[in-house]
């Protein structure tokens, strides 16, 4: 009687040590723990529309092609180029949100910045040349032509809180007056002033003329 009972479990066994080689590997991923709220987030005493303009014209002096540009939104790439046969681009996400007044009443605005990275390989491909050769058909030639293709290989979210604090103290310096808690000052308004025209003068007779 113990005999089939040995044989199902010895079964059984087989069976989960087939399952347990035959699954995936797993791939476990660092835990999101939600725990920093200044690596991407910085304050500055200004409007959205200002924080956002600064932002602009941060990537724009680090040589970023701005894709799109709100008074609450500014996104820009920009290409690297660290290897022959790698190329990277680096494309940075600015939202600018009202985060309300500060005790002397100046308006405040919370920027939320992030940067992919992507990274792109060279995939090369060779072609064949083939001929057509009457009733033969087609005869392939030793000759071939390689095509190069930029294949994506790798994507991730910049993370380096020096990265952002240098990105942020570069806001600080393209933020206006207004910004920093102070009213803007009017332009003056330069009224257009008539023209005067000039008195008319006679002109003399010349020698020449009759």
């Amino acid at each position: 009687m113990r005999l089939p009972s040995c044989r199902a479990a010895a079964a059984l066994l087989l069976s989960l040590f087939i399952a347990g080689c035959s699954s995936p590997t797993r791939v476990y991923y660092e835990p999101e723990e939600f725990d920093s709220t200044t690596t991407h987030t910085r304050n500055f005493p200004a409007t959205e529309a200002q924080t956002c303009e600064a932002a602009r014209r941060a990537l724009l002096s680090q040589g970023y092609m701005i894709t799109a540009g709100t008074a609450d939104l500014v996104t820009g790439r920009k290409s690297f180029q660290p290897a022959s046969e790698v190329h990277v681009e680096v494309e940075f996400r600015v939202v600018c949100a009202r985060d309300g007044h500060r005790g002397d009443g100046a308006r405040s605005t919370i920027a939320f910045a992030s940067a992919l990275q992507d990274r792109y390989g060279v995939k090369k491909t060779n072609n064949s040349a083939s001929v057509g050769v009457g009733a033969i058909g087609s005869l392939s030639l030793p000759f071939s032509s390689s095509d190069d293709a930029l294949v994506k290989v790798a994507s991730e979210t910049l993370t380096d809180e020096r990265f952002y604090d240098r990105f942020f103290s570069l806001i600080d310096r393209f933020l206006p007056a207004a910004a920093e808690g102070r009213p803007a000052e009017a332009s003056p308004v330069v009224t257009p002033q008539p023209l005067i025209e000039a008195p008319l003068r006679p002109v003399p007779p010349s020698p020449t003329r009759g």
